[in-house]
């Protein structure tokens, strides 16, 4: 899996964010490339568990930033 050129065939979201299976959707859109991705850390040398603790470390800090610039 080319994970940059996945990046183009993220299914767009079919329910309202309020709609209960919202998150579920959005978990069948990201999981492959997010498995993907982590297939593409190790290959390269990253210990997945620590990338994957790494994707949400990093997930968290741009929402806190975002967060901040929207003041």
């Amino acid at each position: 899996m080319d994970t940059i050129d996945s990046f183009a065939n993220i299914a767009a979201p079919t329910l309202s964010p309020t709609d209960f299976n919202y998150e579920t959707e959005c978990r069948a859109a990201l999981g492959p490339l997010i498995d993907g991705l982590l297939d593409t850390a190790e290959q390269a040398g990253w210990n997945r568990r620590k990338a994957a603790y790494t994707i949400m470390f990093l997930s968290a800090q741009k929402l806190t930033t975002a967060k901040e610039e929207q003041g």
